[in-house]
């Protein structure tokens, strides 16, 4: 369902109508605001109500780009952030890739952004919603205390137009709820979290969110330093989607471009167990940043980046496209409009298997189900694929869960991982964040602990 927004594509249409012979323009146009609402113990403890507009403008010539924005959409300013974006060309420097994106003739996939209902919540009832989630999580267990209870959303519109053709707006609005908790028993204190998602909040399953925010941190009463070896490991879905979200900064386009990729010049090579099918998808309805455009206007789009065990593509914007003398796959990220466009994937998942975590468990004789993870992004080399970091949960002995464990750490590379995959999950968790969540069995990782 397309929202178009008429009135910031009109600013956008008259920065770019303003280009002189031999310049590109860009004019990149948004609007936005957030509510985020905190409560402990029955009170807001803290409450944001936020909203921002602005414009940025990249003009390219010659091979180098100037770059200028305002947090301001009045006329005067946006002529300043254009004279300012000219006068910076200067300063660039020279780039034969340099260029904005062309229209691919690629269709728009369409999808529901814009929740009405959402957009017209009350405060009121939003500030009801972490209430409520906070009573529901401390009536599942004594032990357990709410550290904050939350709810967040936020809505946007955006607008781009160049001077190659591209003319596109939009808008959409999300939201969320989250839950911290703390666990006591005697002198030992155990954290947990849980949240939920939805179009509007008439979606949200409190129940579910507040009965694993308390399971995840009474389950770790108790825990101790487990023996150094070599295992099986479970990856809870939440671990398994902050795993992608570091595997796909070895999938993006730019960083192969620059030697900084285990995977550069690996393409059509096996590179994972063939269990694995890795997909970026934000025309997916149901990935919490799916979207119809990409940073740069173009439509976004399903990319098979692993399929069946085989490297098959990596993710591009423009830019990194043509460096790698390739086509965008419409993965142009950006932050906002103080930005220029980046590289990323916009909605990674793994294509689900059959069985539930429980049987994933059940078929492991020594191991452990992780459940917590530290320190990821820093332990984690993208080059040599080196992988280590903190972790804690459960460990599984002859097919069942038995004892908790903390403090310890698990260890392979990253190629390896993808080769050890053991099997795939069927519990797809979709979560606040660009990569959703299964659970994921992977055999032959070194756990350091006592």
């Amino acid at each position: 369902m397309r929202n178009e927004v008429p009135e910031l594509q009109a600013i956008a249409d008259r920065v770019v109508a303003q280009a002189t012979s031999g310049e590109q323009i860009e004019a990149y146009v948004s609007r936005g605001g957030e509510t985020a609402v905190r409560v402990y113990e029955g009170e807001v403890e803290h409450f944001v109500s936020a909203q921002s507009e602005g414009i940025g403008i990249r003009v390219i010539r010659d091979g180098r780009t100037g770059f200028a924005y305002a947090a301001s959409l009045n006329a005067e300013s946006i002529a300043e952030v254009l004279a300012d974006a000219r006068d910076n060309v200067q300063f660039g420097t020279p780039d034969e890739f340099a260029g904005l994106a062309v229209p691919d003739g690629v269709p728009q996939v369409p999808q529901k952004f814009w929740d009405d209902e959402l957009a017209a919540f009350a405060t009121a009832d939003k500030i009801e919603i972490a209430k409520e989630l906070e009573r529901l999580t401390l009536a599942v267990d004594g032990r357990v205390r709410v550290e904050e209870s939350n709810y967040d959303d936020g809505w946007g519109e955006v607008a781009v137009a160049t001077t190659t053709g591209i003319r596109e707006s939009g808008r959409g609005n999300s939201c969320y709820t989250s839950v911290s908790t703390l666990a006591d028993d005697g002198d030992e204190t155990q954290t947990g979290f849980g949240f939920s998602v939805g179009d509007s909040p008439k979606e949200f399953d409190l129940q579910r969110a507040a009965k694993e925010a308390a399971d995840r941190a009474t389950r770790l009463l108790g825990a101790v330093k487990p023996p150094s070896k070599r295992l099986t490991v479970v990856l809870d879905p939440f671990v398994t989607s902050q795993f992608l979200s570091v595997l796909s900064s070895t999938l993006n386009g730019e960083n192969v471009a620059k030697g900084r990729s285990l995977f550069a010049g690996r393409l059509g090579e096996t590179v994972a167990n063939p269990l694995i099918t890795l997909v970026d998808d934000p025309t997916n309805p149901l990935a919490y940043t799916s979207t119809d455009i990409d940073g740069e206007g173009l439509a976004a789009r399903r990319n098979v980046l692993i399929e069946n065990g085989v490297l098959k593509m990596f993710v591009h914007s423009s830019y990194s496209a043509r460096r790698m003398d390739t086509r965008s796959t419409g993965n142009a990220t950006r932050g906002g409009f103080a930005g220029t466009p980046g590289t990323g994937c916009l909605a990674m998942h793994l294509v689900p298997g059959t069985q539930s975590q429980q049987q994933m468990i059940a078929g492991v004789q020594d191991g452990v189900l992780v459940q917590m993870v530290s320190g990821l992004h820093s332990g984690v080399n993208p080059i040599s694929g080196d992988f280590s970091t903190g972790a804690s949960g459960m460990l599984i002995r002859n097919g069942a869960i038995a004892e908790p464990v903390r403090e310890f750490t698990i260890a392979s590379t990253l190629q390896r991982m993808l080769q050890d995959v053991a099997s795939v999950g069927n519990d797809v968790d979709w979560l606040p964040m660009r990569a959703a969540g299964v659970s994921l069995v992977i055999h032959d990782v070194t756990m350091s602990g006592a």
